[in-house]
Parts: C-alpha cells; sequence; structure tokens
C-alpha cells in the first residue's frame, strides 16, 4: 500500500515530536538553570525521559497507527482493540510477577502496609487512564486537524464552484447583451439607413470593450461608465421624440473598480420595459458616489410586454442579482418598486 506524505503532514507531526521533546526538556533546563551543571541537566533529563516514555509511546502509536489508520478509515476495531492491548500491557507490567499483598507483608506497621497498597493500585490506576487520555487527546488532535482541513477543501470548493458561475453568468451575459442590441439596430435600420450604420460602428466599440475589458473580475469605474453612456446613446436612437432620457454617470472617485457589465442588464430593462411609440416615456439613470458607496439608480415608465413580445428572454435581471450575491455578498442593497407606473431601482454598493 502506498503512503503519500505530505508537506501538512511534515508540519503536523513535527509540531507534536516538538511539543513532546519540550516537554521532556522541562526538567533539563530547570536543573541547568538552577545547578549551571550540564551533568545535573542531562540526569534530569534522563530521569524525566525514563518516567514518560511510555506516555510518549502510547501517544504515538496512537497518533501515527490507531487513529489515521484505524479510526479515520472505516477500521476502528482496530482502534479500540490496539488500546485494549495497551491496557493489557499496562496490566501485565504491573503485576506480572509481582504480587502487591505479598510485598505489602514485609512492612511491618500495618498502617504503612495500607498506604503501600493504596499507592500501588492508585498508581497502576493514574497510568491506565492517562493511557486512556493520551488516546483521546491524539484522537482529538486528529480530529481538529481533519476538521481543519475539511473546512479549507470546502471553502476552496465553494470558492471554483462560484469563480464558475461568475464566468457562466458573464458569458450568458455578452449574448444577451448582443442580442438586445442587434435588435434595436435591425429597428433602427428601417429607420434610417445611415444611423444604423453609425451605430453599427459605435456597436463594434461596445463590444470589443465587452469582449476584451471584461474578462477581469473588475474593471475601473472610468471606462464601465463611459461605455454605459455609449450604450445608452445606441439605446436612445430607436426612441422617438415621446420619449425623455436623463442620463447622469458621476465617478468622483475615478480609481474605484467595478463589476463589468453590472448595470447594463437595468438599462436594457428600461429601454425595454419603459418607452411606448404612442405615450409619453421616461428613462432616468443616475450613479453617484455618496460617501464611500456607490449608488446607481434607474427609474422608468413602465408599459409591461405582452406574451408575444419575445424581445427579450427576462434573464438580465435576474444574473444582475445573482451576480450582485457572488461578488457584493453583505456589500450591496437592492431597492426595487413600483408605483404610479413608474418603476424604480436602486442598487447601493458598500466598499
Amino acid at each position: 500500500m502506498k503512503v503519500n506524505i505530505t508537506r501538512q503532514d511534515i508540519t503536523f507531526y513535527g509540531l507534536q515530536i516538538a511539543g513532546w521533546l519540550a516537554f521532556l526538556m522541562v526538567p533539563a533546563i530547570s536543573a541547568f538553570i538552577a545547578t549551571q551543571s550540564w551533568t545535573g541537566a542531562v540526569r534530569a533529563f534522563d530521569v524525566n525521559a525514563r518516567i514518560h516514555w511510555t506516555s510518549a509511546a502510547i501517544y504515538f502509536v496512537n497518533a501515527l497507527i490507531l487513529v489515521p489508520w484505524g479510526y479515520y478509515h472505516n477500521r476502528r476495531w482496530m482502534f479500540w482493540l490496539g488500546n485494549a492491548m495497551i491496557l493489557a500491557g499496562l496490566a501485565y507490567f504491573f503485576f506480572h510477577d509481582f504480587n502487591p499483598t505479598e510485598f505489602a507483608s514485609h512492612i511491618p506497621d500495618e498502617r504503612y502496609r495500607q498506604y503501600a497498597l493504596i499507592s500501588f493500585y492508585s498508581s497502576a490506576l493514574v497510568a491506565i487512564l492517562m493511557s486512556a487520555f493520551l488516546a483521546g487527546i491524539a484522537l482529538l488532535v486528529h480530529h481538529v486537524r481533519r476538521s481543519m482541513v475539511i473546512k479549507q477543501q470546502l471553502k476552496e470548493e465553494q470558492q471554483k464552484r462560484t469563480e464558475a458561475e461568475l464566468e457562466w453568468l458573464k458569458n450568458q451575459l455578452n449574448p444577451h447583451f448582443l442580442f438586445n442590441t442587434l435588435n434595436n439596430i435591425s429597428s433602427l435600420v428601417q429607420i434610417d439607413a445611415d444611423k444604423a450604420q453609425d451605430a453599427i460602428a459605435q456597436l463594434s466599440d461596445l463590444m470589443r470593450y465587452a469582449m476584451y475589458e471584461t474578462r477581469h473580475e473588475t474593471v475601473p469605474i472610468q471606462g464601465e461608465v463611459e461605455f454605459m453612456r455609449n450604450y445608452i446613446e445606441l439605446m436612445k436612437l430607436r426612441c422617438n421624440d415621446k420619449t425623455e432620457v436623463n442620463c447622469q454617470l458621476s465617478t468622483v472617485n475615478c480609481q474605484q473598480d467595478i463589476a463589468p457589465l453590472l448595470f447594463i442588464s437595468l438599462i436594457e430593462n428600461a429601454f425595454k420595459h419603459g418607452v411606448s411609440s404612442s405615450r409619453p416615456s421616461k428613462i432616468d439613470i443616475r450613479m453617484e458616489q455618496q460617501d464611500d458607496n456607490l449608488v446607481f439608480t434607474c427609474d422608468n415608465t413602465n408599459f409591461p410586454k405582452d406574451d408575444t413580445d419575445r424581445s427579450g428572454s427576462g434573464i438580465g435581471l435576474e444574473n444582475t442579482r445573482r451576480r450582485l450575491d457572488l461578488i457584493y455578498s453583505g456589500r450591496y442593497t437592492w431597492e426595487q418598486s413600483l408605483e404610479n407606473d413608474i418603476y424604480h431601482v436602486r442598487i447601493t454598493l458598500r466598499p
């Protein structure tokens, strides 16, 4: 059976060995400080090692064999049987070829004879309990380590899932954005071919940004604002004189970064549901900084589409909410309302 030893294993067991060596060295260090004698220090270490070598052996038998290869490999019988054998060995050590009652009988004083028996049985009991305690400590140490490893693995897996989901959402967003924009240009072709040609050139610039700049997790807010301004101008080409579009995008802190294309779906939604060819329409898009917070607000008249309108899949807003949950979890607020036929959405991003 192949055994893989990792750097974490070496560190894990190395720290335990170092801890036991430090424990065994305490009397030696104390003796050297008190006597300034290396001989006394060596003698103190030797005495302490003779007393506790069995404790160290019991601990490392559990730490190296019985716990990792027995308890945590679906062979708990191995753990319990191994420790039972250790206890049996201790009992054999204390009582083999030795009769405590016979030994105590050689003590003339009855009172000291009883003290000797009590001391012997107490020592045996303490040794047995200490063996069980050391096995429990070894088990606890492994349990804590496994819990930390599992927690780290879960964190890494969650991070991988989050990154994969964000990539999927971004890949889904770009075709969605292109689909809606091409619909706008196709409508413009029938009205003004020259403007449609200019719009295609503008769309080319927008798509270049969407394809290349948005590969990063965040982009400079100044570039994102310029993209939104150009996109809004492109969307305005399909609007008639009954539609009023106000756009105020303020960037006080040009060094701030933001997730790319974060608000485009909201702008798409405003032009999709907020514009009517026969009734007065209004779209108000604002972005500003309030203290350290970035606030995006979009208000538009609401003209719900009927079921036959296939101009969009409706996935844009869902993507926006999901991206906010993944990227700005715990650092954003979403306000949404519909009053007096005005749809309102407000997003606040905290640093």
